[in-house]
């Protein structure tokens, strides 16, 4: 009997290791797996031409910096809502030679609109905002100019958020940091000090599309007159903290930990941006300092709410009214393309000295983030998504691609 119950136990023990040398070897082929696309990706780029083919030649991505005069990028692919890899490449600061990391900080201008978009659909869910009321009306520390064009339609959060409200000013030059930064409203209402027009309705709302990052001011604004809060602390309570996007601030000054990993901005010639970079008080249009790690959460954070998984940032209609296409314009808070599995959610950013790009399968918890310290990162960032789709079989999701 004692031999039998020995035999028994060994044989179970037996296969217990044999599982667990298979969960091993499974993870192990799971590492090598997106290792190896990873290095597929970084040596296989394909210059694009004015046309959008590809070169038949391949480079390395770092190759390819050098070429277009790049200091720094940095990468976060996804996929089943979860970071496959992340990873820096060349220079954040040519004077004292630090190299980007997948820490690094970088302005993700424009793609602060869908986060602030997010933040104003939060207030949209507690009723703070309605969607379709005229903004004026719970406006405290500024209105929006009645004239010729508000006399039949007017100003709302759906249409500010889908760009057909009509408001002015398509975006925003940055201010030296030696120079006085405007306020809010100061941006909104005009001043000496501010270096964009003033935001006013131009075309009768909701009658066309027509990109306005100052509609985006008179959104932020409403955010803080409804919350009764700053708009980055809100971000940070409402956004940031339950997303985990602990490298992300629409701060300024930043947070001490968050500003010893900014990189510098270059210009299309190489050549810093003076301060380093510029500083946007403009923060709904412009203002978001993060890096692709935390934007790949977010990306994923908005597609679990669009597909109604656990752990989404909005109730799903809220997310599914945000991707849900406009007549005539895009995506109410942010960009669309492409139809079933092809179906994807985007922004670009583009401040002085960098650019940047988040897209994500709105069907799938998949994409990617690619952020550049340089005026000339547009080239490579349709490249770098290009063979990203190539060496994943994923759908395109580039722009209208």
């Amino acid at each position: 009997m004692n031999k039998v119950i020995i035999s028994l136990v060994i044989i179970t023990f037996s296969l217990l290791s044999c599982r667990s040398e298979k969960k091993k070897e499974t993870i192990n082929t799971t590492n090598t797996e997106t290792i190896t696309l990873q290095n597929q990706v970084e040596n296989n780029i394909y210059r694009i031409d004015e046309n959008g083919k590809s070169d038949s030649l391949s480079i390395t991505i770092e190759s390819r910096m050098k070429e277009l005069n790049i200091p720094g990028v940095s990468i976060a692919v996804f996929d089943n809502n979860k970071i496959l890899w992340a990873k820096g490449y060349g220079i954040k600061n040519k004077v004292t030679g630090e190299r980007v990391h997948e820490n690094t900080i970088f302005q993700a201008a424009s793609i602060s609109k869908p986060v602030a978009s997010v933040t104003a659909f939060k207030l949209i869910e507690e009723e703070k905002i309605l969607l379709d009321e005229d903004v004026n009306i719970k406006l405290k520390k500024w209105q929006v100019p009645e004239n010729k064009f508000t006399k039949k339609e007017k100003v709302t959060p759906r249409r500010i958020m889908s760009h057909t409200s009509g408001l002015s000013t398509s975006g925003f030059q940055g201010y030296n940091k030696k120079n006085r930064i405007p306020s809010l409203v100061q941006v909104l209402q005009g001043s000496n000090i501010t270096n964009s027009e003033p935001v006013r309705v131009v075309r009768e709302p909701g009658e066309s599309e027509s990109y306005s990052g100052g509609g985006m001011q008179v959104l932020q604004l409403l955010i803080e007159d409804v919350s009764g809060q700053e708009f980055s602390q809100l971000t940070k309570d409402l956004i940031f903290e339950p997303t985990g996007m602990k490298s992300s601030s629409f701060d300024d000054p930043l947070p001490e930990k968050l500003n010893n990993l900014t990189t510098n901005g270059y210009n299309p010639d190489g050549i810093v941006i003076d301060g380093g970079y510029y500083l946007y008080p403009e923060k709904a249009a412009a203002g978001l300092w993060s890096t692709p790690s935390d934007l790949a959460q977010f990306m994923i954070a908005l597609g679990k709410s669009y597909r109604g998984e656990d752990g989404g940032i909005l109730k799903q209609e809220s997310a599914q009214l945000m991707m849900k296409r406009v007549p005539g314009a895009g995506g109410t808070g942010i960009g669309i393309d492409g139809d079933g599995d092809a179906f994807r959610f985007r922004h670009t950013g583009g401040n002085v000295g960098f650019r940047c790009y988040a897209v994500s399968f709105a069907n799938r918890g998949r994409g990617v983030v690619i952020m550049t310290n340089s005026d000339n990162g547009f080239p490579l960032i349709h490249e770098i998504v290009r063979a990203v789709s190539k060496e994943y079989h994923w759908p395109a999701m580039w722009m209208r691609e």
